[in-house]
């Protein structure tokens, strides 16, 4: 009864409107925030791109090591919000979104993608929503609309090679439509795992270990997806 009451309360403080709007406003944030100077640096490239013809260890120890630094942020993060309860977490719940987007999109310049275009937001968002996932039949629907959204934008690099094909156009539509309601029960799923960090100095320890757990799964969501995409686009798999 009392955790009943806890999820109403925080439903009431977060509404799923709140957190539909969040995440539109957090996957624009986290690609403003994105900078690319460090990668560039470490991996003595010039430009991004270059990455995917680099050998795949530099990506992987590129990605590892931005990894690790966004797992120490997001568990300072969930600390410093869960030490004030319940309205820290409706600071922190937006915070970590952009903060698990961010690093999605940043593993993805370790491999050499930058976040370009919408289809490419959703794409992040999708890794996002697999690693976010409470249940199985969640993660197989999150992973299944990842899967459509990464073959549509393989087949638009083919499109573009062959000058727009006919046939190659993907339900873009329904891939974005898919995504939105994924990245809804993202929103929700997150919130009521953290509902313990409504408890004031409790709340501290629970913030950071919930959020650093979080951003792991998020880490190794975007690094499995961004590995598989290099590896097609070196031919190292005939096929996603």
């Amino acid at each position: 009864m009392q955790a009943c009451r806890k999820d109403t309360l925080i439903g009431k403080l977060i509404p799923k409107v709140a957190i539909q709007g969040a995440l539109d406003a957090a996957n624009w944030a986290a690609v403003m925030l994105t900078d690319k100077g460090d990668i560039l640096r470490d991996a003595c490239v010039n430009q991004i791109g270059d990455l995917k013809v680099k050998d795949l260890k530099v990506p992987d120890d590129l990605a590892d090591s931005m990894h690790n630094w966004a797992i120490a942020i997001a568990t300072a993060e969930g600390g410093a919000t869960g030490v004030v309860g319940l309205p820290g977490l409706a600071l922190d719940i937006p915070a970590i979104i952009t903060l698990g987007l961010r690093t999605v999109h940043k593993i993805g310049m370790c491999y050499g993608y930058e976040c370009c275009n919408e289809l490419d937001q959703n794409f992040a968002l999708g890794v996002l929503s697999a690693s976010g996932a409470n249940s199985m039949k969640e993660k197989v629907a999150a992973l299944a609309t990842l899967r459509t959204i990464e073959v549509t934008l393989v087949k638009q690099t083919w499109k573009a090679m062959a000058e727009k094909a006919a046939g190659l156009q993907f339900s873009k539509e329904a891939g974005i439509i898919a995504i939105r309601n994924l990245a809804k029960q993202l929103g929700i799923n997150l919130t009521k795992r953290k509902a313990l960090q409504a408890i004031p100095f409790i709340g501290a320890a629970v913030g950071a270990s919930v959020n650093g757990w979080y951003i792991k799964e998020v880490g190794w969501a975007a690094r499995r997806a961004f590995q598989e995409r290099w590896l097609t686009d070196n031919h190292k798999v005939l096929e996603i």
